[in-house]
């Protein structure tokens, strides 16, 4: 990350305090302190958790409906709210929001 190197050498070289750095980067104080007592080399990351999307079990049928309605005229094709319905028949737990 850029910004981790930028914050350190504001803070060692450049003398500035965690106040300074915060008001030029936009960044909070508390993670310019965390970034800055990390240990040399040290690189944050994020920690996300892989959580599986609805769409997944879906993907395949949807993928085909969408296939088949590229060869039809545009008023025969499927709109969005007639795959959700389909998808709901078929067991789909998510919501509509379009």
């Amino acid at each position: 990350m850029a910004m981790f190197g930028k914050i350190r050498r504001m803070y060692y070289r450049d003398g500035l305090s965690l106040s300074e750095i915060a008001r030029r980067t936009s960044l909070s104080r508390n993670t310019i302190e965390k970034w800055v007592r990390e240990p040399e080399g040290a690189e944050p990351r994020y920690r996300r958790r892989e959580v599986p999307r609805k769409l997944v079990p879906f993907e395949a049928q949807l993928l085909q409906a969408l296939e088949t309605d590229a060869r039809l005229p545009r008023r025969e094709r499927r709109t969005a709210l007639k795959l959700y319905a389909e998808l709901r028949s078929e067991g789909f737990t998510g919501s509509y929001s379009g």
